[in-house]
């Protein structure tokens, strides 16, 4: 699994002008899943995802967890992650699971989310979206399981 995590004050994602997904500060993750990922992955990455010291404290130092602030879940799938771009001009993607594989991966990583107590929003898995969001820092970093 490959998530690039932005630290946002608020975010959204719409699909045909609709917004489906919503969130005040926390983060939006871009969830990229690959094919021999396993639950093993996910509970490493919910794991990052909900601890990762990425919030100022009091002295404007990144010690607080997304758990610590409370803070909101934007996921949003993103099989473009695995992009690879090293030949020719057009991506491929070979690299990423098949979209059956990567919605039930999807579903369940959002799922333990929301058990660890976090709020969790989401896209639409497989439709074509528009990710608005006002990054807070900006803090931007690349997780991944492997």
């Amino acid at each position: 699994m490959k998530i690039v995590l932005q630290r946002v004050k608020n975010a959204h994602v719409k699909v045909d002008e609709t917004i489906v997904g919503e969130i005040q500060a926390g983060v939006l993750l871009l969830v990229g899943i690959t094919h021999d990922d396993t639950e093993e992955d996910i509970s490493y990455l919910v794991d990052k995802v909900a601890n990762l010291r990425i919030f100022n404290d009091e002295s404007g130092k990144l010690n607080l967890s997304l758990l610590d602030i409370q803070g909101q879940v934007l996921s949003v799938s993103q099989f473009t992650l695995y992009g690879d771009c090293r030949k020719g001009r057009r991506p491929n993607f070979m690299n990423a699971a098949k979209p059956d594989i990567a919605k039930k991966l999807y579903g369940h990583f959002n799922e333990k989310l929301k058990e660890k107590g976090l709020t969790v929003q989401t896209g639409q898995f497989g439709e074509m979206m528009d990710v608005s969001l006002l990054n807070d820092g900006p803090v931007t970093l690349i997780l991944e399981s492997k």
